[in-house]
């Protein structure tokens, strides 16, 4: 198990049970007590647990918010949406990306790309995004070029909201908007829950000459408070092979280029 899968483990152990061992969890890991130590450590100085003699106990924090901890359902399936997502953006795009794991696996995907011999130059891509965990991973590709919007921090996503993000967003040209979204489906089209990331959204697709949504299966038919854009502005669409084939078929015949990963 890597340390990132055991950080996933203990916050999932310290919701349940609101206090975790150390023995305990490196007998049950399979790891040394030193190295569970040193994750309590990294969590608490996050503030995501306060250390005790022995172990751990729960904060007051929401354990389902920080997304760089949070434990990725459908994992394996956001990884392949995400590389599919990065192979449609070429060298020197301008690409808007918003908060959400399959995004990230899109930023990842995008940064794992070999820079070009040398200096980077003006072949390297660039990414918009209001994804606060996004760029504080892009922030050291040399060869990704990072614009972040301003605005104020949305605990429940770590995405930034409000006027000076809308305000950046509107004074940029974007070659692709990759958007995650909480629900997806033909008649109803891209949505989220937030009104607040739902008017972001709109900003970014609005502002791109392509829209990318991506969305593992279990978001199609799913219900969602805010809409982001109907079906007819999306102009391609990335999901698993779980996805019900009659819904893929309605969303082939509006007109949306879709691949199935």
């Amino acid at each position: 198990m890597n340390r990132y899968a055991r950080m996933n483990a203990l916050l999932d152990a310290m919701a349940s049970e609101g206090h975790v061992d150390v023995e305990g969890l490196a007998r049950s890991f399979g790891v040394s007590p030193s190295t569970i130590r040193r994750d309590l450590n990294h969590l608490h100085e996050q503030q995501l647990v306060t250390r005790t003699r022995g172990g751990a106990v729960a904060t007051t924090v929401n354990y389902d918010l920080p997304i760089r901890y949070r434990r990725a359902a459908r994992g394996s399936e956001k990884i392949r949406i995400g590389q599919a997502a990065a192979a449609l953006v070429g060298p020197g795009d301008v690409v808007g990306i918003n908060g959400g794991t399959t995004t990230t696996e899109v930023a990842r995907a995008i940064a794992e790309r070999q820079p070009p011999e040398g200096e980077a130059g003006p072949e390297q891509i660039t990414i918009v995004t209001n994804a606060i965990n996004i760029a504080s991973e892009m922030t050291v590709r040399r060869h990704v070029k990072l614009v972040m919007t301003g605005g104020v921090s949305r605990l429940q996503s770590f995405e930034l909201t409000g006027p000076l993000a809308y305000d950046t967003l509107s004074k940029v040209d974007l070659d692709v908007a990759v958007l995650g979204v909480d629900a997806f489906d033909p008649r109803s089209g891209a949505k989220a829950l937030d009104e607040d990331e739902a008017h972001i959204n709109q900003l970014m697709a609005r502002q791109a000459r392509r829209v990318v949504v991506v969305a593992d299966s279990s978001k199609l038919g799913t219900r969602a408070f805010a809409r982001i854009c109907p079906l007819s502005a999306v102009d391609c669409f990335i999901t698993d092979s779980e996805a019900p084939v009659e819904v893929i078929e309605q969303i082939r015949e509006g007109g949306v280029e879709v691949i199935v990963v």
